[in-house]
């Protein structure tokens, strides 16, 4: 049985095109940075994001924590939103690994409360950790893939640069922030010191982030990229995925955004759940009417219908559409909450 499968946009295979890709790709050793199609995609990333330098990683989590562990100092604090992807969903790494605290911020949609920010932004004091990063996230995972404005990005860049702190956003889907607002990476990234970007998510590659930002800044990165086990051999076979997913699949991303809010709407008028927060991108929240448990209807969708879905957190279920959803699957999905 072939499922539609809603769970998250990591779940996108290659297409025949992407693997031919990397069939074909021109290979070396880029722990002695002598793999071509690696150093290309890291020329390419750097300018995508109007940084002078990247460095391919695995992950997403990777990047972050590269990205926090040469911006900060051990007992060092880094502010970040509430529901951020580093203090929620990378295992205690930043703690853990790179000896720095998070102090966790209030905010409305994924943007910071700017007056909170300022407020946890001290001077020192030796028996308190020193504020040194701020961490940003766009689009915002946990709050349903918003676009964070970009004016509330400058403004937090601006309060944390005046204070002598950096910043780094955490741009997993930052393209899906790009396509839906009509501002290019690079402006998104412009008022930030660092900034990642996944290309194993909406853009379909199967694995990789890129982490952007100045020279020595990402020189540092790499030797603790190496401390961690992260030094790619002949990693341009994916790499050439990498090409591929930005030649080919970022104006698409168009799609993904139009079917998630088609569904967004359907579960609006079912009467099995209700729409948490307005669609912007490709992230739909949801929870079920009384009555109905998440995992009756999770269970239900699955067996009745071929469609998979996951909780995000207790009592919220997400739903993220991707290259592999097409629009006749979309219309399976809609005419399921129809059904059910």
């Amino acid at each position: 049985m072939r499922y539609i499968d809603l769970r998250s946009d990591t779940f996108t295979r290659p297409t025949e095109a992407m693997r031919q890709a990397m069939l074909q790709a021109d290979v070396g050793d880029d722990v002695w940075g002598e793999d071509p199609t690696v150093n290309s995609l890291e020329e390419r990333a750097a300018a995508i994001s109007g940084k002078e330098a990247a460095m391919y990683v695995v992950s997403g989590t990777m990047a972050n924590g590269l990205a926090i562990r040469v911006q900060t100092q051990p007992g060092d604090e880094v502010l970040m939103h509430a529901l951020a992807h580093p203090f929620h969903h990378e295992a205690g790494a930043p703690a853990a690994l790179f000896g720095v605290t998070i102090r966790p911020l209030p905010g409305d949609r994924g943007c910071l409360d700017l007056d909170a920010l300022f407020t946890a932004i001290h001077p020192e004091i030796r028996h308190m950790s020193m504020p040194t990063l701020v961490e940003l996230e766009n689009t915002h995972n946990a709050a349903g893939g918003v676009v964070i404005p970009q004016a509330h990005i400058q403004a937090a860049c601006d309060i944390a640069h005046e204070a002598g702190l950096k910043v780094h956003i955490d741009g997993a889907r930052v393209f899906n922030a790009s396509v839906a607002s009509g501002l290019s990476v690079a402006e998104i990234a412009a008022p930030a010191d660092t900034i990642s970007f996944c290309l194993s998510k909406g853009l379909g590659a199967p694995v990789g982030s890129l982490l952007c930002g100045p020279a020595d800044v990402i020189a540092r990165a790499r030797r603790f990229r190496h401390m961690m086990g992260g030094g790619w051999r002949q990693a341009g076979l994916l790499a050439a995925a990498g090409h591929y997913a930005l030649d080919h699949h970022v104006s698409r991303l168009t799609f993904d955004h139009s079917h998630a809010k088609q569904i967004a709407e359907a579960i609006e008028s079912s009467k099995v759940a209700r729409l948490l927060v307005p669609v912007e991108t490709n992230i739909v929240l949801f929870e079920t009417v009384e009555g109905i448990s998440d995992q009756q209807l999770i269970s239900r969708f699955k067996q009745e219908f071929g469609i998979l879905m996951a909780e995000s957190s207790p009592g919220i279920i997400r739903i993220v559409t991707h290259l592999d959803v097409s629009e006749s699957d979309t219309d399976q999905v809609c005419k399921a909450f129809a059904d059910a």
